[in-house]
C-alpha cells in the first residue's frame, strides 16, 4: 500500500463524502454514455428521428439506456477498488479499500462489493447506516465482499 494505514473504522459521514466526489465524476460519465447510447438507438430503431413514448421500440431504448448506466456505474467502482482500492472520491478524503486480509481486493470482491452496495441503497440506505451499530463501522457491503474501508494517514 502507498501509505501506511492507521486501522480507525472509517466513518458513515466520511464514506458519503466520497460517495458525492464519485457521483460528480460518475454522473458526467453516465450522461456521456446514455447520449451515446441514445443517438446510436434512434439510428437503429428510428431512422435517427427521435423516440417517443408512442414509438414501438420505447420500451426497448429505456432499458438499454438505464441499463447502460448501471453497468457504466459498476465497472467504475470495480475498476478503481480492484485496481488500488481507491476512487477518485476515496483519494480526496484518504480512503482505502482492503480485503480483511490487508491486501487490495480482486475483481470477484469489488463486483461483489458494488452489488451489495446497490443493495444497501436499495433498502433505503439501511446497509450504509448498519455501520452506526456495527462496532466495527462495516456496512453490508463490508461484510459481503470481505473488505473493509481504512482511512490513510497525512503524509
Amino acid at each position: 500500500m502507498p501509505d501506511s494505514p492507521s486501522h480507525r473504522p472509517v466513518t458513515l459521514f466520511k464514506r458519503l463524502l466520497s460517495i458525492i466526489y464519485d457521483l460528480i465524476l460518475l454522473t458526467a460519465m453516465c450522461f456521456s454514455v446514455a447520449a451515446i447510447v441514445s443517438i446510436f438507438t434512434t439510428f437503429i430503431f428510428n431512422d435517427g428521428n427521435a423516440i417517443t413514448e408512442a414509438h414501438p421500440f420505447y420500451l426497448i431504448n429505456q432499458i438499454l439506456i438505464l441499463s447502460t448506466i448501471f453497468i457504466t456505474g459498476f465497472l467504475f467502482y470495480v475498476w478503481f477498488w480492484s485496481h488500488g482500492g481507491q476512487s477518485l472520491g476515496m483519494k480526496t478524503w484518504m480512503l482505502m479499500l482492503v480485503s480483511n486480509d490487508g491486501n487490495t481486493i480482486n475483481k470477484k470482491q469489488a463486483a461483489i462489493r458494488a452489488l451489495a452496495a446497490v443493495l444497501s441503497w436499495c433498502c433505503f440506505g439501511l446497509g450504509f447506516l448498519w455501520s452506526l451499530v456495527d462496532a466495527r463501522k462495516r456496512t453490508w457491503h463490508d461484510i459481503l465482499s470481505a473488505s473493509h474501508l481504512i482511512q490513510l494517514e497525512k503524509k
